[in-house]
């Protein structure tokens, strides 16, 4: 299975944020375990650096993270075509836009994301690290 994790899923798993660490901390075991293939959109890396060294406060820190996340995941590329969907969508959130639009370019099969409600407009299906841990449980 092929999915997108939304910024806030490796967040949680990095920065040990609680009451979500461990349902995010389960889907990076699969990921490592090569049971499901995760990927990233090349926006959020940017992101993800800027929030890890802030909560942080060490660059080497926030450094090892990205190279993890880069280890672990693949990432989808925002291009051109990719900034343009994403602008034609309804949604108010640019950045969710966009990874949807990645997600439905690189036919990827489940947006993960603990703000459900931020990706309605997406044609793929959209749940939480615990609900897909109970999907692969089937």
């Amino acid at each position: 299975m092929r999915v997108l994790l939304d910024t806030n899923i490796i967040l949680d798993f990095f920065l040990e944020r609680e009451p979500f660490f461990n349902h995010a901390s389960k889907l990076f075991d699969a990921i490592a375990d090569r049971k499901i293939e995760g990927f990233i959109t090349a926006s959020s890396i940017t992101d993800i650096f800027y929030i890890c060294r802030r909560q942080t406060q060490n660059f080497e820190e926030a450094r090892q993270i990205l190279e993890t996340t880069l280890a672990l995941l693949s990432i989808c590329p925002v291009d051109r075509d990719i900034l343009e969907t994403a602008l034609k969508s309804s949604l108010a959130d640019f950045e969710d836009a966009v990874q949807i639009a990645c997600a439905e370019a690189q036919s990827l099969e489940v947006i993960i994301t603990r703000n459900s409600q931020d990706f309605q407009t997406a044609n793929i299906p959209v749940m939480s690290a615990s609900q897909l841990r109970e999907q692969l449980k089937d």
